[in-house]
């Protein structure tokens, strides 16, 4: 147990953050748990135990599929204001005449890919399998809006009901997306050169589904990929589509305006003084 811990924190370390089931692949591949679920149980486990024991950094392991929702709420006036100074922010594909988007059929690689996604503002849409008409027809809509040109990139696994989900998500986003608006589709994870090239753990594809019939080999989870590795993968695709000319100035114009939002949240301070005291 002590080497699964070990392999657990110096994988966990570097990759935060990681999803159990990567966590799982990872030490997996050293040989140190068996490749099922008893052995996917027990990285469950020491992980757990690790975390509350203080000994595993409850950060560095992320968990999409829950969810807390609260509305934004701030004790005053001010506190609204000094918050929006801080946290504004230009929209960065304002003058870069293209529309990117990433999508993951998978809650748990919100965590994982997310930080990269912000960082760029481009929206991270979580599918959850197949996707609803509705979701995707909203999709639809905000791309029509734009107007620009759009490049759609997915995170799913490698298996018959992965590829067929992402197979109906092009479809459907072709059939609501206006036909003057030029549409651009790529699965950037898991490809079946990257199963070869990264030398992925596969499991047996499940008979059970009815597509397994024209699915040819064995599947293999976005899990699997490593973190750090995603996270690559998401950032060399989206910068592939930024001018950093435009970019400069937007950031320049960002900045400036946060200053200004600033002296406005101080304004108010000196406002409300005044008001308090009759002034």
């Amino acid at each position: 147990m002590d080497g699964i811990d070990q392999a657990i924190y110096e994988i966990a370390e570097m990759e935060e953050p990681v999803t159990v089931r990567g966590l799982f692949y990872r030490v997996m591949s050293r040989g140190l748990v068996p490749k099922s679920e008893q052995g996917y149980s027990v990285i469950q486990r020491r992980a757990l135990k690790m975390r509350r024991a203080g000994e595993l950094p409850y950060g560095w392991i992320t968990d999409g599929s829950r969810l807390r929702l609260k509305p934004r709420t701030f004790s005053n006036a001010q506190a609204a204001l000094e918050n929006t100074a801080q946290m504004y922010r230009r929209d960065l594909w304002i003058n870069q005449g293209r529309h990117v988007e990433v999508w993951t059929e998978k809650d748990a690689i919100r965590g994982v890919v997310s930080p990269v996604t912000a960082r760029y503002d481009v929206p991270l849409m979580i599918s959850r399998g197949f996707s609803s008409e509705t979701f995707l027809y909203e999709t639809a809509e905000d791309i029509n809006d734009e107007g620009n040109p759009a490049v759609i990139y997915q995170l799913g696994d490698h298996d018959p009901s992965g590829v067929a989900a992402w197979d109906d998500i092009r479809r459907k986003l072709r059939e609501f997306v206006d036909d003057d608006i030029d549409l651009t589709f790529e699965r950037i994870a898991v490809t079946p050169e990257q199963i070869t090239e990264l030398d992925l753990p596969t499991r047996p594809t499940k008979q059970s589904d009815t597509r397994a019939k024209k699915f040819i080999g064995d599947s293999v989870e976005v899990d699997a990929i490593p973190s750090s590795t995603l996270r690559d993968l998401v950032r060399d695709s989206i910068e592939k589509w930024i001018d950093r000319g435009l970019l400069s100035i937007t950031k320049v114009a960002e900045r400036s305006e946060r200053t200004i939002l600033a002296r406005i949240a101080e304004g108010w301070e000196d406002l409300s003084d005044s008001e308090e005291y009759g002034g």
